[in-house]
């Protein structure tokens, strides 16, 4: 046990609570899918953990919240697990109960740091009656009895719009719960439009890597960019996000659910890109490591790489080493955005 997050080791001190058949919904580590009584369903935000599922027998996974082939009303017990952000924890909760049967349970665990005693208001809106099992791991894990199966999810009632205007160009941006800087701009994707207005790409095909709500993809649209805009995100929401920006400003790309490059095929003129570096609550670098190291592949010789970043972040180093000479375009104390061409 002590091999899997705090969380997943605390879920197994408590097995006796679980009753089949199992949904787990926020999963980290599947190597815990073979300590549980299968079949059951995981609910996967995360592509890479959607991967991992895929090859693990037993376990069906659903790819994001609103998978329609999701089984309303049939799991014993639903395991959430605590997400990064509170909006999302209320995605997971209302999926969870759309997912339990009557007389069925929700088990909400996580770890302290992850917020979890905030969280059990959320979980007793649900059912008030909610209470804690156990504290261990530095985790607290929660049992609610569900009286009824809750209402099927429906992803319109969870969508939201926003409007982003940067260098007279706006586009309507989609969002939901869980995404990146959802409701607004980010101060780093502003900074890396403006130079994309000052300083445009050459033209050509273009990848948007970590294409969050699709607000880059569809600015440069917008605003009149030759060629197409493709876009691949880890995250469900982004995926489910960016194809609806597209389709409400028309954009023409391709959006798609990816972990890293792995799955993206062919070579771009240009790829943009405003890197995540956090896993949870975790600074954690290594998916813009590995994008660095896999891009050049998917870049035409002379092809531009344009990255914002936190300016604390070591990325130039590795941009010259993988790409290409580099340059910093624009600098402030907060963000450093950088053009390199592929060798």
């Amino acid at each position: 046990m002590s091999s899997l997050p705090n969380s997943h080791a605390a879920l197994l001190k408590n097995q006796a609570q679980l009753t089949a058949p199992l949904a787990l919904i926020g999963l980290s580590d599947p190597a815990l899918l073979s300590r549980l009584p299968a079949p059951g369903t995981v609910v996967c935000d995360h592509y890479g953990a959607y991967q991992n599922v895929c090859s693990v027998s037993g376990w069906q996974p659903l790819f994001g919240y609103f998978e329609e082939s999701a089984a309303e009303g049939a799991a014993g017990t639903v395991v959430v697990f605590m997400p990064k952000a509170k909006a999302e924890l209320a995605l997971r909760l209302k999926r969870a109960a759309s997912m339990v049967r009557a007389g069925g349970q929700i088990l909400l665990v996580g770890e302290k740091r992850e917020g979890i005693a905030g969280a059990v208001k959320q979980l007793q809106a649900l059912a008030p009656k909610a209470w804690k099992v156990d504290s261990a791991r530095h985790c607290q894990v929660w049992l609610a009895d569900m009286a009824a199966t809750g209402a099927p999810l429906v992803q319109d009632d969870w969508l939201s719009w926003h409007t982003v205007d940067v260098a007279g160009t706006m586009v309507d941006v989609a969002g939901l719960p869980g995404i990146f800087s959802d409701g607004r701009l980010d101060d780093g994707t502003r900074m890396l439009l403006e130079t994309l207005a000052s300083d445009p790409l050459a033209g050509g095909s273009v990848l948007d890597f970590a294409c969050g709500a699709g607000v880059i993809g569809g600015w440069l649209q917008a605003r009149g960019v030759s060629g197409v805009v493709d876009g691949v995100d880890v995250q469900a929401q982004a995926v489910t996000c960016a194809s609806q920006t597209y389709q409400r400003c028309g954009a023409a790309g391709e959006i798609m659910a990816g972990d890293g490059l792995d799955g993206v095929q062919g070579r771009y003129q240009s790829i943009v890109t405003n890197p995540p570096f956090h896993t949870g609550v975790r600074i954690d670098t290594s998916m813009t490591s590995r994008f660095l190291q896999q891009v050049s592949a998917h870049l035409n010789r002379g092809g531009e790489l344009r990255l914002v970043a936190n300016s604390f972040l070591p990325y130039e180093p590795l941009i010259r080493e993988h790409v290409g000479p580099c340059d910093v375009i624009r600098q402030d104390k907060r963000f450093t955005v950088y053009r390199a061409h592929r060798h």
